[in-house]
């Protein structure tokens, strides 16, 4: 049987599931999976169906075009078509924190990730022992203002020479270009160290220490041209008192980068997420 994951979302309108499913059935398609959500205001429908064919690959390309042209054309629908089987190949972008980095090969070691993992590219030379460690490439191509275009042109040329399908900025302490993110557009998820826009900059658990905050929070968002502005996959806090200190709020928030960057990413890897005007719809 051949598995496929479709994500759509068009214009609300009365019998979309069921046109769906029965367009499916009609060829010789099974959905055994339907999650769907209607956003009232934008009159917008999103929907997210698994579905099984007893078919090949050529019968399943005819299925796709029908599916262009006898329903999406037809109903005004923007829509993916996945394959589960596929794994996808993920590249990590990493400066000098080791946490994240650190946690995502665990879970990928574990299992827990189905993704291959062939390539991790870093501004420093700081975390290529953990690179050596779980025998993945490491690049390191180094960045300065002068340097930057040439810079990211090289890591544009290993990613489409690896075949990378998405990037995670495991706490890149760089900001990419215009030029780079739309190479790779909703696919280069990112983990901000805290609720987005609160506390920006390069010490943010000082700045929410210095305020009394009672929670701390971390954000995973896809990276758009806009500076921490991309729409929003995953968020978490962390409830924090007078009792903690900075090093308290330090240890907590990157404890909860972990875990709020990896569910961005096995969202991503899952096909969960779809994105529409800067937002997510993001299914269980």
């Amino acid at each position: 049987m051949k598995k496929i994951t479709l994500l759509i979302n068009c214009p609300d309108q009365k019998g979309i599931i069921a046109n769906v499913t029965n367009f499916i059935l009609n060829n010789e398609g099974n959905t055994t999976y339907v999650e769907q959500h209607v956003d009232k205001d934008l009159g917008a429908f999103f929907m997210r169906l698994e579905c099984e064919f007893d078919t090949n690959e050529k019968k399943l390309a005819q299925f796709k075009e029908a599916f262009q042209q006898q329903l999406a054309s037809r109903n005004q629908m923007q829509w993916q078509m996945y394959d589960p089987d596929k794994t996808p190949k993920m590249a990590i972008f990493v400066s000098k924190y080791d946490h994240c980095l650190y946690d995502i090969l665990s879970r990928h070691t574990s299992g827990e990730l189905k993704v291959k993992i062939p390539l991790i590219i870093s501004n420093h030379n700081d975390l290529k022992p953990i690179a050596d460690a779980f025998n993945i490439t490491f690049k390191h191509i180094a960045i300065t203002p002068k340097t930057k275009k040439t810079a990211e042109q090289e890591q544009l040329e290993l990613l489409k020479r690896h075949k990378i399908d998405c990037i995670v900025l495991a706490r890149y302490m760089q900001i990419l270009s215009p030029s780079f993110v739309d190479q790779y557009i909703n696919k280069i998820i990112n983990i901000h160290h805290s609720f987005l826009p609160a506390f920006p900059g390069a010490k943010p658990y000082h700045s929410a220490y210095k305020r009394g905050v009672k929670i701390i929070g971390a954000t995973s968002h896809y990276v758009t041209t806009d500076l921490d502005e991309g729409p929003i996959i995953e968020q978490d806090v962390v409830r924090v008192s007078h009792v903690h200190d900075i090093n308290d709020f330090i240890l907590k928030g990157r404890d909860l980068e972990k875990i709020v960057l990896s569910r961005a990413i096995k969202l991503h890897l899952e096909r969960k997420v779809l994105v529409y005007n800067n937002k997510t719809v993001v299914f269980s």
